[in-house]
């Protein structure tokens, strides 16, 4: 078994019975594909829906774009992981979004689609937080010129969250807001809160063997490697607590969308998965220091959309975090019955956050 930080472990789980198949095996998916991508098919005068391929910090990657009007405002979606790219996901929660923003999906360097069109070895001393956040700038830099904006929202999801707070704070005049979902702060606390909410639920649970485990870990996050096998230490219970999926053992409702998605072949979706490993492998051990805590200011309309039963990257610290932050407008939005997930596990809340809170804002600053 793949031990991954996060739901990466699920991904190889859950892509594993699809990339058995040798890669002259025609794809038993094929034809239910089809149905979704004609369903999900962009066909107003106005819209657009097209995938291209660009060079980011020199590290070609794959892009996708998909709206009902090209007049509507730009949201770039940053997937989480790292590694864990969320395009052939996004049929399952983006559609109706679609009919607000030109939203875009991006595979990160190292990940996705965009992992076979460099070479690991040659981009791997290239990934840090600081060289994702730049290739998002230049990445919006690129969607301002080809469809005409002045500005883009950004919305990042678990590790894209920090590339996507890093956006916000060194390039403000890019973006009409910030929104995160699944939000990164400060990766060792993340670890530290998680862990005491897993011993506590598998106190409560009974379930010794989970607590002799995730205690076993430590020192861990305080000292010594930071390690994925670690991270995978506590999360593979925690997940099964509800920290990934709330009220849910595990997350394959989602992490099985890619054999469905009309953007991603079976040879993609071994990319998915290979790339995911060669990500996460290469730059978790580069986070541990990783934090937002001396942010105190930023300069852009800050939204949270946070799962009140998120222990994956714990809402709490995003919370607190949230009460010292100065910034032109700030908002917290609560989603009770989600956890690391809201696109998927409340789609109507979501949308209705996106259309009601985020939206207005690209009007304020036009």
């Amino acid at each position: 078994m793949l031990r991954l930080p996060l739901f990466l472990s699920a991904v190889a789980l859950c892509a594993a019975p699809v990339l058995a198949a040798a890669p002259d095996t025609a794809d038993p998916y094929a034809a239910s594909r089809d149905i979704v991508a004609d369903i999900g098919r962009i066909v107003t005068p106005d819209g657009v829906q097209e995938t291209f391929t660009v060079e980011l910090g020199g590290a070609r990657q794959v892009v996708n774009v998909r709206g009902a009007d090209r007049a509507n405002p730009v949201l770039l979606f940053i997937h989480g992981g790292p590694g864990a790219v969320e395009m052939p996901i996004a049929w399952s929660f983006q559609r109706p979004w679609e009919d607000f923003f030109t939203v875009v999906q991006w595979d990160q360097r190292g990940a996705g689609r965009s992992y076979p069109l460099n070479d690991p070895e040659a981009i791997a001393p290239t990934m840090t937080l600081e060289r994702y956040r730049d290739d998002a700038i230049q990445l919006i830099e690129m969607l301002r010129a080809k469809y005409g904006k002045r500005k883009i929202f950004v919305l990042g999801h678990s590790w894209g969250s920090a590339v996507g707070l890093a956006v916000a704070a060194k390039r403000p005049d890019l973006l009409h807001a910030y929104v995160g979902m699944g939000q990164i702060i400060d990766f060792r606390e993340n670890e530290r809160v998680g862990m005491a909410w897993t011993v506590e639920e598998a106190h409560k649970r009974g379930d010794e063997a989970a607590v002799r485990e995730v205690e076993a870990l430590r020192p861990y996050p305080d000292s010594g490697a930071f390690t994925i096998d670690q991270a995978d230490g506590w999360r593979k219970w925690a997940i099964r607590y509800g920290a990934l999926a709330a009220y849910r053992p595990d997350a394959n409702f989602y992490l099985r969308a890619p054999r469905l998605s009309p953007e991603y072949s079976a040879e993609d979706r071994q990319a998915w998965a290979d790339g995911a490993v060669f990500t996460v492998k290469t730059l978790f051990p580069r986070l541990a220091d990783l934090s937002f805590k001396d942010v105190r200011r930023l300069e852009v309309p800050v939204i949270m959309l946070l799962g009140r039963h998120d222990y994956a990257t714990p809402s709490s610290i995003t919370y607190e975090w949230m009460g010292d932050l100065s910034a032109p407008k700030k908002q917290v939005i609560w989603f009770e019955h989600s956890a690391h997930l809201p696109m998927i596990e409340e789609p109507g809340r979501t949308l209705k956050a996106l259309i009601n809170e985020v939206r207005p804002l690209g009007a304020v600053s036009d």
